[in-house]
């Protein structure tokens, strides 16, 4: 039962939230769609490689200018436009599917829209949450909106199996009807908005310089981001999942999707309990701690040759992750003025995606080098030296209290530091 300090009883924020389910159960049922078709027509691996490169790179070269859009124009806007691309790629998949197209490059071309769609979504959701939500809310609207994404990516790519069994064709159709549900919904979600602040004689380049320096310059800000950023790029085991399962732990597809889905469940069990009893106090030691706390089931899911225990690491890596992530957005959220919040969102994006991607290849550049229980282990070490690291660099974000001592710094102030309410 929501209680009067939910967010749920926010109509706008119940549409975004529903929008937003919507939305990543299409994705991850049409990732495996993709998957499955692309390989039925290739037979070669590295065709699903160039998926993945369709995506993120229309991705990392559209986030930044999709920031700047988002500060300058409607944010609830810019996200239905993001959604009507996602909606672009479904149907032109459905159309390749039903001519029986037998050649790659018109699927990643349909993919490119997608990259794309991700760019104006990632930037614009982020931003449009604390122009619905109050102040004293936003860290359990943070932890619900995540448990929303983490469900999706549980129940996702198994629904998507199910489906594919009725065919392709039938898979993108459904992915279709729910990217264009997700974008009908969003017209439920209310203002009044505040209107974008523009200051006049500066250019697009100076927009997006002024919302990276902003991150540069404040450390609460620069730190969180770039603390992510570093613990996916160094602890990206679970790229490494599927030699775990057959070589390590010795089973089969059905442990495999075990192993894959336990970091969703643990996310989803600590993001339900956020979104309940929200951090209260001590939220720069908790995001420290989460962060090696994850490190440490790293190196114990790789030296792990158990096969429960190993559920249980990944377990603690999910739930770790979802606390680290709760704090990291929602101090994110209330250090940026409102005026920025689409391009610093924007960096944001742009941080956690690469790093995404960045961290499976390196995880599998180490494993090829040092054998995949070093590369795992080697991963977590790494982890915890950079919680070490970062916790000496920016003492302003390990000494944060309460979410709410954080306030934005106006571009003019020298000193980028938390401001106690």
């Amino acid at each position: 039962m929501a209680d009067s300090s939910s967010p749920l009883r926010n109509t706008s924020f119940l549409a975004l939230l529903s929008s937003r389910f919507l939305a990543a159960i299409a994705t991850q049922v049409q990732a495996v769609a993709v998957g499955w078709h692309i390989y039925d027509i290739a037979r070669d691996p590295m065709a699903l490689g160039y998926v993945g490169l369709a995506v993120f790179i229309p991705m990392a070269l559209a986030t930044l200018p999709a920031g700047d859009m988002v500060d300058r124009y409607s944010r609830r806007t810019m996200l239905a436009v993001g959604g009507t691309m996602q909606c672009i790629t479904a149907a032109s998949m459905l159309a390749l599917t039903l001519m029986n197209v037998q050649i790659l490059w018109p699927y990643y071309a349909a993919l490119v829209f997608m990259g794309i769609g991700r760019a104006l979504g990632g930037p614009a959701y982020q931003a449009l949450v604390p122009q619905i939500v109050p102040e004293a809310q936003l860290g359990r609207a943070v932890a619900m909106t995540s448990s929303a994404f983490q469900s999706a990516t549980i129940a996702g790519p198994a629904v998507g199996g199910l489906i594919y069994l009725a065919g392709p064709d039938i898979t993108f159709a459904l992915c279709f009807a729910f990217y264009a549900v997700s974008v009908s919904v969003l017209a439920l979600v209310r203002g009044p908005f505040p209107k974008p602040v523009i200051t006049p004689g500066i250019g697009a380049v100076g927009r997006l310089v002024a919302g990276m320096n902003y991150v540069r310059s404040n450390p609460v800000v620069l730190g969180a981001l770039s603390l992510d950023m570093m613990a996916v790029l160094l602890g990206g085991a679970t790229a490494l999942l599927p030699i775990f399962a057959r070589d390590v732990l010795h089973t089969g597809p059905e442990g495999l999707g075990m192993l894959r889905a336990a970091p969703a469940v643990g996310a989803v069990a600590v993001g339900l309990i956020l979104g309940r009893w929200p951090l209260q106090q001590r939220t720069g030691f908790y995001l420290f701690s989460c962060v090696g706390l994850f490190g440490l089931a790293t190196i114990g899911f790789g030296l792990s040759g158990n096969f429960v225990f190993s559920l249980f690491c990944l377990l603690v890596m999910g739930a770790s992750d979802m606390i680290s992530m709760y704090v990291r957005q929602t101090l994110v959220q209330l250090a940026t003025p409102d005026a920025m919040r689409g391009r610093v969102s924007a960096v944001n994006v742009l941080f956690i995606g690469a790093s995404n991607e960045l961290g499976e290849f390196e995880s599998g550049v180490t494993a090829a080098w040092f054998g995949v229980v070093p590369a795992a282990v080697l991963g977590g070490i790494g982890t915890i030296v950079v919680v070490g690291l970062w916790a000496w660099m920016f003492p302003a974000l390990r000494t944060v209290d309460r979410l709410t001592d954080v306030k934005p710094v106006l571009p003019d102030e020298p000193d980028a530091v938390p401001q106690k309410a």
